[in-house]
């Protein structure tokens, strides 16, 4: 950790505030899954291109998410379905900057993500006020039909492009808990490209020269089926192959 903290440190700075131009709510993401041993090389490559975000004098940052579905996990399954213009709901704790957010992801038939949110004062284990509004706007889900199902949290290190409206994210330390289990991914990276539109850029190229390939692999679906036995997986199971040699 002490390495990646010194390199992170010789990046050029971005704040919130200027982040803001690259927001990129309507996109096109790209994944990447890896072992952290490749991280270093990886991140020691990008600091001429890219600024990395810096909150409260942090460069790695912790996340919280609170995904909500239905009983018989519908959104899990449009997922794993392969359906497209399928939702994800769930409220964001960014813990260093103490900020919080109600958000629903929509990807649609386009393979684009749309991201709408609201700020709230606090993670709630309903879907209320502002929160039910944005809902009630952006898609066809009723707050009664979803509850809370699983916390996801990570730490990220995220990167802006100096040159192109594109941002890196890169999430470790990644764990999944529900009521009843939880589960945590040592090792594991899972990096995203959010670009505006498909283009060539550093951060991809360089995971192809690292023989990183693409792979389709949401963090929510991951916990669902890593802490519940029950849910239907047979599509996700050459993820989970891939990802176990990753692991190793």
């Amino acid at each position: 950790m002490a390495l990646i903290s010194n390199i992170l440190n010789c990046f050029e700075p971005i704040t919130l505030n200027e982040m803001d131009s690259v927001k990129l709510l309507n996109r096109v993401d790209t994944k990447f899954i890896y072992n952290e041993d490749k991280l270093i090389a990886l991140l020691t490559a990008l600091k001429e291109n890219y600024r990395v975000l810096e909150i409260n004098g942090k460069r790695l940052c912790r996340y919280e998410n609170l995904y909500f579905d239905s009983s018989d996990f519908k959104l899990y399954l449009q997922h794993h379905n392969g359906k497209l213009n399928r939702y994800k709901v769930r409220y964001r704790r960014y813990a260093d900057s103490n900020l919080n957010f109600f958000e629903i992801k929509f990807k649609n038939n386009k393979q684009r993500t749309i991201k709408s949110r609201v700020k709230r004062k606090q993670i709630s284990n309903e879907i209320q006020g502002k929160s039910e509004k944005l809902l009630t706007e952006k898609t066809p889900l009723q707050s009664d039909m979803l509850k809370p199902v699983i916390w996801v949290y990570y730490n990220r290190i995220t990167l802006v492009n100096k040159f192109l409206p594109e941002r890196v994210t890169i999430d470790s330390n990644i764990r999944f808990k529900s009521d009843f289990t939880e589960k945590d991914f040592p090792g594991l990276i899972i990096a995203e490209v959010k670009q505006d539109k498909l283009q060539n850029s550093q951060a991809v190229s360089l995971m192809k020269q690292h023989h990183i390939q693409n792979v389709s692999i949401s963090k929510y679906c991951l916990g669902v089926l890593s802490l519940n036995s029950s849910v239907k997986k047979n599509n996700f199971k050459p993820k989970l192959v891939q990802l176990k040699k990753i692991m190793r």
